[in-house]
């Protein structure tokens, strides 16, 4: 999306953001993700002598299994997909009217992925942007301008009215965009209340005692993003991957910009009194609370920064398999997305790995030098893995 898998430029999903999965219901039998790609050797040769775990939660711990079965057995034209609610009976100018609001948020907060939605077919473009936008509006509960003044009971409400834009019962003109796509292609409920609990999560807890924690939290508001976006970009026709892989490949990719996000605003974070790092990994380093807040950028505090960053493309590696194997007109966002986050790291090492006092960014000239890189691979057949 953050759309599709994830925004490209102006994410809507943060650091400081998060998601679902029912306390009752996770299971953690295995705390290694379900990882099929190796790491390649140049990734072996930069690595530290303390090399941190790469791995999170089992995609079978969180459940991605359940889901990539309803959305794929919900296919558009079966009968499991034609017996869903009833469509409400939207005039079409109120929908177009939804759609094109949705389409304006999209432009001002995500301005380099919207400019890939404009490749997708308009029926995929209006799809993703009424995702985007509640995902948006999901995040600013937690993190907008009047999130001080919410409740706890303002999620409950929101987790209550997702329920009904999924039953056909819109409250505004977003929802109704919502429920519109809902309609149109398989989505499963599970990512949206996924992301839901996130949300939750963010307004109890502050610091990650691992990266098992860790990366919880970045499937819950970021990973969810690209289980929503699938059924609506679509698999490739000549696709011979399963489609299992395509979407372990987009939680993938989520869990790469929410780590590229953390690391990226990691002063901005400790100014709020949040540590979004894994705080075992910290002391393995000689590091603490202690030394974030202090904004010092030590030897120890670099060499910890490039095990943060390997991680992080490590991630990317493993999603770009799924990023070829969409349908051909959804694919130049999610590689757009892959290359631009990937740059940030890059800044990040440019600034001599000080994002204590510093915010790495990829500037303007750099966005758009990459985009038609990302475009030519995105014309790329299914079949081919680039090195």
């Amino acid at each position: 999306m953050n759309a599709a898998f994830s925004c490209a430029a102006n994410t809507c999903i943060k650091a400081r953001n998060s998601t679902f999965l029912s306390k009752k219901k996770q299971r953690r039998t295995s705390p290694r993700a379900e990882v099929t790609v190796a790491i390649t050797n140049k990734t072996k040769e930069s690595s530290s002598p303390t090399q941190l775990s790469l791995h999170g939660i089992s995609c079978t711990d969180l459940f991605v299994h359940e889901i990539v079965q309803r959305q794929q057995s919900q296919k558009i034209g079966s009968s499991d997909f034609d017996i869903r609610t009833t469509r409400p009976n939207f005039h079409p100018m109120f929908l177009d009217e939804a759609y094109e609001r949705c389409r304006d948020i999209c432009a001002e907060y995500a301005k380099t992925f919207y400019l890939g939605t404009l490749l997708m077919t308009e029926e995929r473009q209006k799809a993703i942007w009424a995702i985007y936008v509640w995902c948006r509006r999901t995040d600013e509960l937690v993190d907008g301008p009047n999130a001080a003044h919410h409740s706890s009971s303002v999620l409950e409400r929101w987790d209550e009215r997702l329920d009904d834009i999924f039953n056909g019962r819109p409250y505004d003109m977003l929802d109704a965009a919502l429920t519109d796509t809902v309609h149109n292609f398989p989505l499963d409920i599970k990512p949206f209340k996924d992301m839901i609990e996130g949300m939750r999560m963010d307004t109890r807890k502050n610091r990650y005692a691992n990266f098992e924690e860790l990366y919880l939290y970045c499937y819950y508001v970021a990973g969810t993003v690209g289980l929503m976006s699938v059924p609506v970009m679509g698999i490739a026709p000549e696709s011979s991957v399963s489609a299992q892989t395509i979407y372990d490949s987009a939680l993938y990719l989520g869990i790469g910009n929410q780590l590229t996000n953390i690391l990226r605003d990691v002063g901005e974070d400790a100014s709020r009194g949040r540590v979004y790092l894994p705080q075992d990994e910290l002391t393995k380093f000689g590091l603490c609370d202690k030394d974030v807040f202090s904004r010092k950028v030590s030897n120890d505090w670099r060499e910890f920064m490039k095990e943060q960053i390997r991680r992080a493309r490590f991630y990317f590696d493993l999603a770009e398999q799924g990023a070829t194997q969409l349908h051909k007109a959804s694919r130049w966002p999610v590689w757009s997305s892959l290359m631009l986050y990937r740059m940030i790291l890059d800044s990040i090492e440019s600034n001599d790995y000080d994002n204590l006092t510093k915010r790495a960014y990829v500037g303007r000239t750099k966005k758009l030098m990459a985009l038609p890189v990302a475009y030519t691979r995105s014309l790329s057949n299914p079949t081919v893995v680039f090195p």
